[in-house]
């Protein structure tokens, strides 16, 4: 098969949904199928620019179109493309924002409508509408249903294959009447520590938060919670916090506290993956910052997952009217105490749901049983 990946941007290391493609693509081609990367809306370039983009000594060819391109000539670019590719599949990695900064492409249904051709469509949706949450305020709510209707005019577009990674969106899309398989993420940041290289600070007890950090995580009370856990137990490393990569805003907060409370803290900022996964390594827990009904779309997670380390879901609480989410494998929700200490004791579960060998061939698959 011959599969189109579209996105919105393709700069490495720069956008998530455009690292996943790309390591799906190479994934796609290592398996003996045509692939290439087309996107859409790029935030990182200028001008049309085709570029061959390499990953694990794979190269794939990427096309980019600026996001500031006029629609018609968006088109054209993409009409040239498929002549010259002719792919049976154009798979889209769907995420609102990817294609307009605010969350609301409204060109995108109508875009999508115009492209010509005899391909298949599959759409992966990384993320669906805004305001599930029933604390979210009005002007969310009101915006997750522009989005909600975005969705569903693409979906009525194309009959589209569809795929999404979490059972949230799974629920949402079958409530609109759409069948969506899982399709689980895969770690971007490859495990490169042989066991003979992995080398624990003895001397440090080390937490890490990677990625983008969510706002309304009751940091304080965890804190408290943590330092009341390890005072009582045998624990006599020094604790520290690792920030990999770009944190955001909601980094100011666990700082301040870290700072009131006297815990050591490293601030790393954008680092190459090698390095990423070698802070990884020397961590003994990790922490997500993602509500924990949401978990299943952190690529973050994934990658903690992926250095084998448990995490603790230290996250503002989410509830979705009509839905109760299960327990995820390695991950437990902090609440108190007693969620800490469930961390420390239990073990860590090997699974090859997040392996990019696995979630490829499962791609395949659904493509195959549709083609």
């Amino acid at each position: 098969m011959d599969i189109l990946f579209i996105c919105g941007s393709a700069q490495p290391g720069k956008d998530g949904v455009g690292d996943y493609t790309r390591q799906l693509c190479v994934n796609v081609i290592k398996y003996g199928h045509k692939a290439q990367i087309l996107s859409l809306c790029d935030q990182q370039v200028k001008v049309f620019t085709v570029e061959n983009q390499t990953h694990s000594d794979t190269s794939v060819i990427v096309h980019r179109i600026p996001i500031t391109t006029r629609n018609k000539n968006r088109l054209i670019w993409v009409q040239e493309i498929l002549k010259k590719f002719e792919p049976h599949w154009i798979s889209l990695q769907f995420v609102p924002y990817s294609f307009n900064p605010k969350g609301l492409p409204f060109w995108l249904p109508s875009f999508l409508k115009s492209i010509r051709g005899n391909q298949k469509w599959h759409i992966m949706f990384h993320e669906l509408w805004i305001g599930l949450d029933q604390n979210d305020s009005y002007k969310t709510k009101f915006i997750g249903s522009l989005q909600k209707s975005l969705i569903l005019k693409i979906l009525k577009i194309k009959e589209p294959l569809i795929n999404t990674q979490t059972k949230l969106y799974q629920a949402k899309l079958k409530s609109l009447g759409y069948n969506a398989p899982l399709l689980p993420l895969f770690s971007n940041i490859k495990n490169e520590v042989s066991v003979i290289d992995l080398n624990k600070n003895e001397l440090e007890l080390r937490f890490c938060i990677f990625g983008s950090i969510h706002y309304g995580a009751p940091v304080e009370k965890f804190i408290n919670d943590l330092k009341l856990v390890l005072s009582s137990s045998k624990e006599k490393r020094a604790l520290k916090f690792l920030f990999i990569g770009h944190c955001g805003h909601a980094l100011g907060e666990w700082k301040k506290i870290l700072l009131e409370n006297k815990i050591n803290f490293e601030i790393t900022g954008f680092i190459e993956e090698e390095e990423i996964s070698k802070l990884l390594s020397s961590c003994n827990y990790g922490i997500s910052t993602t509500p924990y009904i949401l978990n299943q779309k952190s690529g973050s997670l994934v990658a903690m997952f992926e250095h084998q380390l448990k995490v603790l879901c230290v996250a503002r609480n989410w509830n979705v009217k009509g839905f109760k989410h299960g327990t995820f494998l390695n991950l437990v929700n902090y609440k108190n105490k007693e969620s800490i200490n469930q961390l420390i004791n239990q073990k860590f579960l090997f699974s090859n749901e997040n392996n990019l060998e696995f979630v490829g061939s499962k791609f395949l698959n659904g493509l195959k049983e549709r083609y």
